[in-house]
C-alpha cells in the first residue's frame, strides 16, 4: 500500500484523532495556566498554609511521572469515590502536571520584576491585589512567555499519553490502525508529522505573536 492509499483509507480516522488531540491540548492548556498561576502565587504567599499547599502540589506533580499521575486520576481516584470520564481525566492529568512546572515559571517571573516597579505601585497607594493585577503580572507575563512556549509544546506532546486510557486521540488512532494493518511506518510516521505540524506551525507562531502583542502593550515593541 502506497502512502497516498494509506491516507485515503485512514485519513478520516487520523483527522478525527487529531481533532481530539487538539481539544485535549486546549483544555489541558487552560488547566495548566490556571493551576500555574494559582500555585505560583500561592508559593509567594505570606500565609504559611497556602504556601505549604502550593509547595506540596508542585513537588508531587513535578517529582512523579505524568503516566503514573494519569493512572492515579483515572484508575485510583474511583476507589475513593471520585470517578472522572476518561476524556476529563486525560486533560486534567496533563494540565495539572504541566501546571506544576508552570508554577515555578510564574513565581520566577514575578520575582524578576524590578523592585522599582513594586515600589512605584506602593507609592501610588495601590492595594496588594491592584499592584499584582495592574503592575506586576503584566510585566511578569512578558518575562514568562518564552519559557511557557516550550512548556506548551511539551504539553502538546504529553497529550499522547491519554491514548493509554482509551481516549481516541491521534496516538490512539495510530495504534489502532497499526494493530490492524501492521503499517507501523505509515501509522506512526503520520502521527509524528501531525504533532510536528501542530507544534511548529500553530503553537510556536501563536506564542511568538503573543510575545509581540504583550511587548507592544508594555511599550517595549
Amino acid at each position: 500500500m502506497s502512502y497516498w492509499e494509506f491516507l485515503q483509507t485512514y485519513g478520516v480516522r487520523i483527522l478525527d484523532g487529531t481533532a481530539v488531540t487538539g481539544i485535549q491540548f486546549l483544555f489541558a492548556s487552560a488547566v495548566a495556566i490556571a493551576v500555574a498561576l494559582i500555585a505560583g502565587l500561592g508559593k509567594l504567599s505570606s500565609n504559611l498554609l497556602i504556601r505549604s499547599i502550593a509547595i506540596t502540589y508542585i513537588e508531587i506533580f513535578r517529582g512523579t511521572s505524568l503516566l503514573v499521575q494519569l493512572y492515579w486520576i483515572f484508575f485510583v481516584l474511583p476507589l475513593f469515590g471520585i470517578t472522572l470520564p476518561k476524556f476529563a481525566a486525560g486533560f486534567l492529568s496533563v494540565g495539572m502536571n504541566v501546571g506544576a512546572y508552570g508554577a515555578e515559571l510564574v513565581r520566577g517571573a514575578i520575582q524578576s520584576v524590578p523592585k522599582g516597579q513594586w515600589e512605584a505601585a506602593l507609592a501610588l497607594n495601590m492595594s496588594p491585589a491592584q499592584r499584582m493585577r495592574r503592575v506586576i503580572l503584566p510585566q511578569a507575563f512578558l518575562l514568562m512567555l518564552p519559557p511557557w512556549g516550550n512548556l506548551i509544546i511539551e504539553l502538546l506532546k504529553g497529550t499522547a499519553l491519554v491514548s493509554l486510557i482509551s481516549v481516541a486521540d491521534l496516538m490512539f488512532q495510530s495504534k489502532q490502525i497499526n494493530a490492524s494493518t501492521y503499517l507501523s511506518a505509515q501509522s506512526f510516521g503520520t502521527a509524528l508529522i501531525v504533532y510536528y505540524i501542530l507544534a511548529r506551525f500553530l503553537v510556536t507562531p501563536f506564542m511568538r505573536w503573543l510575545e509581540r502583542v504583550m511587548a507592544r502593550r508594555l511599550g517595549r515593541g
